[in-house]
């Protein structure tokens, strides 16, 4: 793996300068998970870095990105349907530069498309292109022809980009970068590339910052946090990490996403039940209840090992709770698979569940598989799955009653309540006022009205 740093581009500031009158205007809209939000808040600072402003609307742009996910179809739809309504501004605006970019611009059939169908978008690039972005609209500014990138992987992490983050409290972390898993339905190993860890002091280093600026949240972010420091040179885990970062002093939270349920340890739950930075909520997708689809996803454990790791942490850490995601409709999955994640799901009393109806990925194994599942029966799998987590909700919802919990305030309700989030990630609505804004305060959580919970000031 190769470390980079990025360095100013004064190249591309003087071109900005001199091609635009006034400071252009960058559009930057990100598509899907925290990875591509953060992704989205180091390319709005590295176009800051070369004299860019940023704003709210396509129609103030002189530069449009879509920073896009493949994950899903209908992320994908979405984004065309949005670069295609773009063509009239271009018309109106030849100056306008349009650009693609993130893990849909990884995939060559999406660049070829782009390049036939799509002949008034400029810039084209993938995952790890955000440095390099300086030098291609250089590129564009001087050649004034389009710039459409083959996709290629590159084993590198690039350090110190800046960054324009979108809130002053809470704040996007990652500590490392692609997957190595190869789940059979998912096309992110193809699009992010393999893992790379960043070293544990570029990780303090920037968490280090973060405390200082007055983050009270921070979300430590990879498509497997659990297998964090593979491929390094020195000996350090996830584990580690979270020890090394909860040394920092100050007032804040740590999360975490995503955890691989195969590479989460008991080592990791007795460091969560050890340090009061981290919050006692963890987020660990099961994906199904059925063993047998999980081996067809190549997921690596079985519902037994994944209930004894959540057995493990409700014994060792009081008051902790699970989210997770689950696929419904996977090629092959019967009435009784999904049956038997149902019940699964009431077992393990999730507090939250993120549901999908399997999408099929061009260039993945499930996407070849027979038996695949009508989108009708999807959608009525989905609905009844939603229709629990709704239940278990409530059942959250009503046991946090009585109870004392940290929240970070985070906005306004009105002039006389503030809203934030306890550690189950359950809404807290409280008497206060905006002072409360970014602070942790324990709050006696004392009812609830209708999906969020109330409370007063402990």
């Amino acid at each position: 793996m190769e470390k980079l740093t990025y360095t100013h581009n004064a190249d591309a500031a003087a071109v900005i300068a001199q091609t635009y009158d006034t400071p252009p205007l960058a559009y930057v809209r990100s598509y899907g998970c925290q990875q591509n939000v953060n992704d989205g808040e180091k390319i709005r600072g590295v176009l800051m870095d070369i004299g860019f402003g940023v704003c709210d609307s396509v129609e103030q742009a002189d530069l449009i990105l879509f920073n896009t996910c493949a994950v899903r179809e209908h992320a994908e739809q979405r984004v065309f349907g949005n670069v295609g309504a773009l063509k009239k501004l271009k018309e109106k605006n030849p100056r306008l530069i349009i650009g693609v970019c993130g893990c849909m611009a990884q995939q060559k059939h999406i660049v070829d498309k782009l390049r036939a169908s799509y002949p008034y978008v400029d810039l084209v690039f993938g995952v790890d292109g955000i440095d390099r972005l300086p030098a291609m609209l250089v590129e564009r500014l001087h050649r004034g022809k389009r710039y459409l990138e083959t996709p290629v992987e590159r084993n590198a992490v690039v350090e110190e980009l800046p960054i324009r983050r979108d809130s002053g409290f809470r704040a996007w972390l990652p500590i490392m970068y692609g997957c190595d898993n190869f789940c059979t339905y998912c096309i992110v190993p193809y699009v992010r590339g393999r893992e790379r860890s960043r070293t544990p002091a570029d990780v303090l280093a920037e968490f280090k910052t973060l405390v200082e600026q007055g983050y009270k949240e921070i979300t430590l972010l990879g498509q497997n946090v659990n297998s964090y420091g593979k491929g390094l040179e020195e000996k350090t885990d996830f584990a580690d990490l979270l020890n090394l970062l909860c040394t920092v002093p100050g007032d804040y939270q740590i999360r975490f996403m995503t955890s691989h349920p195969k590479d989460a340890s008991r080592k990791l739950i007795d460091t969560i039940a050890a340090q009061d930075h981290l919050c006692k909520h963890i987020h660990l997708p099961v994906q199904s209840g059925s063993d047998r689809i999980l081996k067809e996803m190549n997921r690596h454990y079985t519902v037994a090992q994944y209930m004894d790791l959540v057995n493990y942490a409700k014994e060792k850490i009081p008051g902790v709770t699970f989210s997770s995601d689950i696929i419904v409709g996977f090629p092959g999955e019967t009435e009784e698979d999904f049956a038997t994640t149902l019940e699964f799901a009431k077992k393990c009393g999730f507090a939250k569940m993120h549901i999908f109806p399997y999408s099929k990925r061009k260039g993945t194994p499930a996407a070849e598989m027979p038996d695949q599942v009508d989108e009708a029966v999807k959608s009525e799998r989905a609905a009844r799955l939603a229709k629990v987590d709704e239940e278990l909700h409530q059942q959250m919802l009503q046991s946090t009653v009585g109870k004392v919990e940290e929240v970070l305030f985070e906005q306004p309700v009105d002039d006389e309540h503030m809203e934030g989030l306890c550690g189950p990630y359950l809404r807290v609505v409280v008497p206060g006022t905006a002072e409360l804004a970014n602070t942790i305060v324990k709050v006696k959580i004392t009812g609830i009205k209708e999906d969020f919970l109330l409370g007063e000031l402990n």
